[in-house]
């Protein structure tokens, strides 16, 4: 995908490898209609893998301290993100709800959305790419808690396989005083409202 020294491989052998595929799928790279496809394959890819190229704490740096004391929940829901399972290379699209109680700061919501999406363009498993957001969030921020919800559909599942079509998957991870305080968790949980949310 990248150019550069830790891949060690060219947009070249990218393309080639895309040629491969749709050879060995049954089709003619060659054909008119296929003939950009390579190229527009290695495109999409640097578009959808460039998590590996960005540090999702850095998005968390810059902080406002000055917030009269507000030491509330701070919830960012319905943050809508496309991943790729590692294991089929097919799409995960999908939801994510962050929530966290700030100590002494808070940050940019925009920038929430940010670390999500960094971690979201990287091939992925759901828990795990539930546990990489709370944990950054949790390690830069320096929270009192920090609540991460994720409701995905997987194309792995409903495009192949069992082809179990409205399927989603809900994984959360709790840190801090959402996993200690069942009324902090029980807040967060209501704020965001996945029930009522589901399959919209």
């Amino acid at each position: 995908m990248n150019d550069g020294p830790e891949t060690n491989i060219s947009r070249e052998q990218a393309e080639a490898a895309v040629r491969t595929l749709l050879r060995w799928a049954g089709d003619d790279p060659s054909r008119e209609g296929l003939l950009d496809t390579p190229r527009r394959v290695v495109d999409a890819y640097r578009d959808w893998f460039s998590g590996y190229a960005v540090d999702p704490a850095e998005y968390l740096e810059r902080t406002f301290e000055e917030v009269d004391g507000y030491d509330e929940l701070v919830v960012l829901r319905d943050i809508r993100f496309e991943s790729f399972c590692e294991h089929h290379m097919a799409p995960i699209i999908g939801r994510a709800h962050v929530g966290y109680l700030p100590a002494d700061k808070v940050v940019g919501i925009s920038k929430l959305a940010r670390v999500v999406d960094a971690y979201a363009r990287r091939f992925q498993v759901q828990e795990k790419l539930t546990a990489q957001i709370a944990h950054c969030i949790d390690r830069v921020l320096k929270p009192r808690g920090v609540g991460v919800v994720i409701d995905a559909s997987h194309q792995c599942m409903t495009t192949r396989g069992v082809h179990k079509r409205g399927v989603s998957m809900v994984t959360s991870q709790m840190l801090g005083a959402f996993r200690d305080d069942a009324r902090t968790r029980a807040e967060f949980l209501r704020f965001i409202d996945i029930d009522s949310h589901a399959h919209q």
